[in-house]
C-alpha cells in the first residue's frame, strides 16, 4: 500500500527551478515530521531537508539557502522549493515520515516510490 506519493520532478537547465510535492495517505491524525531524501546513481541516500511538525527546519549544507522544505497540514503535503539547481543535485528524490527530535531528524522505512529530478549543464 502505497502511502507516500511524489510528484514534480523533472529535466532542468543549471540554474533553474523545480518544486517536489509528496502527499502523505497513512497519516493516522497525526501530523508527524517529514523529510525528502535523494539517491544519486552510485551514491548512497541522503538527507536533503527535513521539517518538524511545528515547522521547524534542517538542510544539508549542499542545499542551504538553495532549497526550501515546507508542510501544508491541511493537504497532508510537504513540498521542496529547489532554486539554482546543479548539475550534482540530479538524483531520485524520496519523501519520508519520520520524527523530529532536538534538531535531528530519524527516518523511518516509510518512503515513497521516488521522483527524479535530472539537471543539465
Amino acid at each position: 500500500q502505497v502511502e507516500l506519493v511524489e510528484s514534480g520532478g523533472g529535466l532542468v537547465q543549471a540554474g533553474g527551478s523545480l518544486n517536489l510535492s509528496c502527499v502523505d495517505s497513512g497519516r493516522t491524525g497525526s501530523t508527524p515530521a517529514m523529510a525528502w531524501y535523494r539517491r544519486a546513481p552510485g551514491n548512497r541516500r541522503e538527507l536533503v531537508a527535513a521539517i518538524s511538525s511545528g515547522g521547524s527546519t534542517v538542510y544539508a549544507d549542499s542545499v542551504k539557502g538553495r532549497f526550501t522544505i515546507s508542510r501544508d497540514n491541511t493537504k497532508n503535503a510537504v513540498y521542496l522549493q529547489m532554486n539554482s539547481l546543479k548539475p550534482e543535485d540530479t538524483a531520485l528524490y524520496y519523501c519520508n515520515r519520520g520524527f523530529y527530535s532536538g534538531g535531528v531528524y530519524y527516518r523511518t522505512t516509510n518512503w515513497g516510490q521516488g521522483t527524479q529530478v535530472t539537471v543539465s549543464s
